[in-house]
């Protein structure tokens, strides 16, 4: 086996638990329907979306004082959905073509085509391969996503959980039924909320894509560095930071836990905490900058695009829940969903905190329906985030 097969059967490891967890839901699926036959049956997410809507784009309206756009809903397979997951990734311009390769590989357990994709564009894959496991580990909690014009429904998901909620609640399916249908429809009203608010947000939408295309930029230039270290620098390396040995016919293996020790998203976290969100300058250990002079310099850029995302992700998705909050804080379907899908409650959502979502509640109780259109066109920063006050002083 080449060290490239081993990064391929390394990386689907990493996601066998996500991969065994969709062969139940298939299998429980299939016995659910078996079940059934024809006495019980759902409707399709098709056509309960287009039903929907049209009345949650009216509510979103309403309560963001900002029109939702001319959008449309897609429903794609598990394997389109997972693609989709890798154009989320919103890699360089260069590695675009790669990422859908290796996400479509890994999408088909394709151990070749990884294991080529490595060791071709090595680089490329040590950047983006970080990514797959905590993307596609989303796929079976993830009901939807908003990417460029669309909204995408995740229809692996949502047309076998209502099937196999009912099917594990048991007999008599018939009076259960009307629960567990009005969970699914509570299900599909979150997630196009969800979904459509996050396609009014253009611009915090914009500015998150070009942060993480440059964050993943510096991270290929870190990944080429490291690729040509010499062995030399390398074993000082591994004996300075502790790393476990790698035995000497493993050479790429080697560099590729050196790069996933020092990529920023985990080195720099861990050794400054997350407060390095706000900083503006960070430092690292002089002895580990001799080994690698230009990694200070890629530290130190990586801190503006990084923030940038956080800053623009985490508003993103506080002003989705917080419109979700509000909006479908009376409605029964939406009630049924927290009990039959997410085994909680209503109240014990309305209570869910988020950094983002309490921010946008800060926000909304000092400019009221101008809050959507405020945040998207005069984004916060990742220091305003944890002082609202500080981010309405400024306007």
């Amino acid at each position: 086996m080449t060290e490239f097969e081993e990064f391929a059967y390394a990386l689907l490891d990493q996601l066998s638990v996500e991969l065994n967890e969709e062969k139940e839901i298939i299998d429980s699926k299939v016995k659910a329907e078996q079940e059934f036959a024809s006495n019980i049956k759902f409707e399709s997410i098709e056509t309960i979306s287009n039903r929907l809507f049209a009345d949650t784009s009216k509510k979103i309206t309403e309560f963001t004082g900002i029109p939702v756009s001319q959008i449309k809903a897609e429903f794609p397979e598990l394997v389109e959905f997972k693609r989709l997951k890798g154009r989320k990734v919103y890699p360089t311009k260069e590695s675009v073509e790669f990422v859908d390769e290796l996400f479509s590989a890994i999408a088909h357990e394709d151990v070749q085509k990884i294991s080529s994709l490595a060791e071709n564009q090595t680089f490329r894959f040590l950047v983006y391969s970080t990514y797959a496991k905590g993307y596609i580990s989303q796929i079976s909690t993830t009901y939807g996503d908003f990417y460029e014009s669309a909204i995408y429904l995740n229809k692996f998901i949502l047309s076998s959980y209502p099937q196999i909620i009912l099917y594990k609640q048991g007999k008599p399916y018939e009076s259960r039924f009307d629960q567990v249908n009005s969970g699914y429809i509570g299900a599909l009203k979150m997630t196009i909320l969800e979904e459509q608010v996050h396609s009014i947000q253009n611009n915090l939408y914009n500015i998150n894509k070009i942060a993480v295309s440059e964050v993943n930029a510096i991270n290929e230039e870190l990944a080429k560095i490291i690729l040509a270290l010499d062995e030399p620098t390398i074993k000082n390396l591994f004996n300075y930071l502790q790393l476990p040995e790698v035995p000497e016919e493993y050479p790429i293996a080697k560099r590729a836990n050196l790069f996933f020790v020092l990529n920023p998203d985990n080195f720099i976290v861990q050794v400054l905490g997350p407060d390095v969100m706000t900083f503006n300058k960070v430092t690292i250990d002089p002895k580990i900058s001799e080994m690698i002079p230009q990694l200070l310099d890629i530290y130190q850029r990586w801190l503006k695009p990084i923030q940038a995302h956080h800053a623009a992700f985490t508003t993103m998705e506080g002003m989705a829940e917080f419109a979700v909050k509000n909006i479908l804080r009376d409605d029964q379907d939406f009630k049924n969903y927290l009990v039959t899908f997410a085994n909680s409650d209503i109240s014990s959502y309305q209570i869910r905190k988020s950094m983002g979502t309490d921010f946008t509640e800060y926000i909304f109780t000092k400019l009221g329906k101008d809050t959507y259109k405020t945040l998207i066109e005069n984004p916060p920063t990742t220091r305003e985030l944890k002082n609202p006050e500080s981010y309405l002083n400024r306007k």
